[in-house]
């Protein structure tokens, strides 16, 4: 037992008082005299020795009284079990992201926790709450309350790393104590291991009661016809169960389309028939589990022809004129020697066809060609000069050539993640007529590979630089080095990289990827460019490019939806942005891996447990008590002991 003012025991000779006045009797008996005193003398002995028992009774009472007193005002407490950190800084994390939609036992995990915190929360308690996109820092629950209420789902996942980073930007001299709210979807179990040793961290995780969820993860045109699109719908879910779900499609919120799915797959597609014609709109199912990823917006252009230019000798570019046919494309092939530098603007996709050299005057206008989002696909030829080739390709960087090899090898796989082939192959393909060359450069690369070779390496590479793309073969693709020509794998191939700058076919943002857009539009220097739908706008980062303006959103918008772009009050394009669907699946580690961390039941067990390990013992009442029941039996037994 500890005390706040020991310097009060001092008042214990204060004890001494009692013991003095009842050692010294101040009064003294009067003899008085009877004729007959026997009966007096036994009444005598009696009284005297019951008066002795009294008197040692008050004595005790007074003493413990008069100690309870002193050693009530010395306010002796016992120490708490935790009590180095009682005055810890509280960290609230708590987990916004979209698979906190999923419902619980007492509604969605998310509002529930919210809930619970501003039902448990001590009043007066100092703390900090964290959450995927907002942060309150040093507040109490009560001024943050309302903003707390008023929380929504955002679409940046759970990032324990981030939670932990911006914990340790506010560091004090003070202990922390973490308290992370999560589903703990999207947890990796590598980042458990990172959690600091000297911090007390607790985990509370909500459970849903339903784990099934089914996803719209994206659209792309399947087929394209005379006069109509066919368009693919992906669709996944978590489970294996064969359900029937309806699926609409919209275009300005007016529906065009509507079909039933049957779900029996993991990952199905569904298809829809529109008229090749401007689309606006959207794509939506109903499912009782997470709600962010039934709705997909995508936008359709109208169609427009694509100009691709080949620079090479015509009898090697014969193969790209079958694939670039009207009246999707117009293409042209012409010589370096003819080439008018003036055309280069113009177009959307440039091959250049195993030229033997690249002038210096077209380094600069392809990469200025590139950088206003053009497609710049580079096939060499087996007289390049290596020195000539890697100086052209420093404009874009992360490849280089080293030496023509006089090997055959075999093309063995195709990246199916690479975004040239996004939405290309309806499953993947593991054996097909294996294509092959003669002779093909060794590269220095650190750069995607869209089609490999049998050892590895990259026969066809991709680079992105910001909305525009350069692709590099490592080989020549004529007759008489390979047989590609003859593969199936070409048409799919050429044709992705000759609409890959989004001029045509379904068009959307992922919202936080930031990817670059140009909008074909003229503005002045301080002319603003805004984006804006029915609920919201806001102002892209933008850079004028001559014709174009490049914009970059950020982590904007905060909602999925369709979106104009605006200038002058006129529009001049429009967006689409959807949620990334990382969550969609509803992944979550394995047990083994959450045994490993320090995880409570609730919030209220929480509060509850550091309020009794961090509070000192208090026992100067029960000392005021005790002087209150000495002091009573004090006069108990002045009255009836006689």
């Amino acid at each position: 037992m500890q005390f706040k003012h020991p310097e009060i025991l001092y008042f214990l000779f204060l004890l001494a008082i009692p013991v003095i006045v009842h050692l010294f009797q101040l009064r003294r008996f009067k003899k008085e005299y009877f004729t007959n005193v026997k009966l007096l003398k036994e009444l005598a002995v009696q009284t005297r020795k019951s008066s002795k028992i009294k008197k040692y009774l008050l004595l005790a009472t007074r003493l413990l009284l008069l100690a309870c007193l002193i050693f009530a005002f010395t306010q002796p407490f016992f120490k708490a079990i935790d009590s180095n950190n009682k005055n810890n800084q509280l960290f609230v994390v708590l987990d916004n992201s979209f698979s906190m939609q999923a419902k619980g036992q007492r509604g969605e995990l998310l509002k529930r926790a919210v809930q619970e915190l501003l039902e448990t929360a001590p009043e007066e308690a100092n703390l900090s709450v964290i959450t995927n996109d907002e942060d309150f820092w040093n507040t109490t629950k009560n001024s943050i309350e309302r903003d707390l209420q008023k929380l929504s789902y955002s679409p940046i996942p759970f990032s324990l790393e981030n939670a932990l980073t911006k914990v340790k930007s506010h560091n004090s001299n003070q202990g922390k104590d973490i308290v992370f709210i999560t589903d703990a979807i999207g947890l990796k179990t590598q980042a458990l291991d990172k959690l600091p040793e000297n911090v007390k961290t607790y985990f509370v995780i909500p459970e849903a009661e339903k784990t099934e969820n089914i996803a719209i993860d994206s659209v792309f045109i399947a087929q394209s016809l005379d006069n109509f699109y066919e368009i693919g719908v992906a669709v996944s879910s978590n489970f294996e169960e064969e359900k029937s779900i309806p699926v609409s499609m919209y275009n300005k919120n007016n529906l065009v389309a509507k079909a039933i799915l049957k779900l029996n797959q993991r990952k199905q597609t569904i298809q829809f028939t529109i008229p090749k014609d401007e689309f606006n709109g959207y794509v939506s199912l109903n499912d009782n589990s997470l709600a962010f990823d039934n709705t997909f917006y995508f936008a359709i252009p109208k169609p427009k022809i694509v100009n691709v230019l080949s620079i090479g000798q015509p009898e090697k570019s014969n193969f790209l004129a079958r694939i670039f046919t009207q009246p999707d494309f117009n293409y042209q092939n012409i010589t370096s020697n003819t080439l008018d530098y003036r055309q280069i603007d113009k177009q959307d996709c440039i091959i250049l066809n195993e030229l033997e050299a690249i002038p210096l005057a077209m380094h600069t206008n392809l990469k200025k060609f590139v950088e206003k989002g053009g497609s710049l696909t580079i096939i060499p030829s087996e007289k390049n000069e290596i020195t000539n080739l890697n100086a052209f390709l420093n404009n874009f960087g992360g490849i280089q050539f080293v030496n023509l090899q006089n090997q055959e090898k075999k093309i063995t796989k195709i990246n199916f993640s690479n975004p040239l082939f996004s939405n290309v192959f309806e499953k993947k393909i593991s054996n097909f007529q294996y294509p092959s060359v003669k002779q093909s450069f060794s590269l220095k690369s650190g750069i995607s590979q869209a089609i490999s070779y049998e050892d590895q390496t990259g026969f066809l590479n991709t680079i992105y630089k910001n909305s525009g793309a350069v692709y590099v073969f490592s080989a020549p693709v004529n007759k008489e080095n390979s047989n590609f020509q003859n593969s199936p794998l070409i048409v799919p191939t050429f044709y992705k990289m000759g609409i890959s700058n989004d001029k045509n076919g379904v068009q959307y943002q992922t919202i936080g990827q930031n990817k670059p857009i140009l909008v074909n539009a003229q503005v002045s220097k301080d002319e603003v460019v805004s984006v804006a739908n029915e609920d919201s706008d806001f102002i892209p980062m933008q850079q004028i490019m001559d014709d174009k303006i490049k914009m970059s959103c950020g982590d904007n918008p905060k909602k999925a939806g369709n979106f104009n772009i605006i200038q002058n009050k006129k529009s001049v394009g429009s967006l689409s942005f959807n949620f990334d669907r990382k969550e969609s699946q509803l992944t979550k580690p394995s047990d083994e891996s959450l045994d490993n961390i320090n995880q409570i039941d609730s919030l209220d067990k929480f509060f509850e447990t550091i309020q009794i390990e961090r509070t000192d013992n208090q026992v100067w009442k029960w000392f005021l008590i005790f002087a209150l029941l000495f002091f009573i039996i004090e006069l108990l037994i002045q009255k009836f002991v006689k």
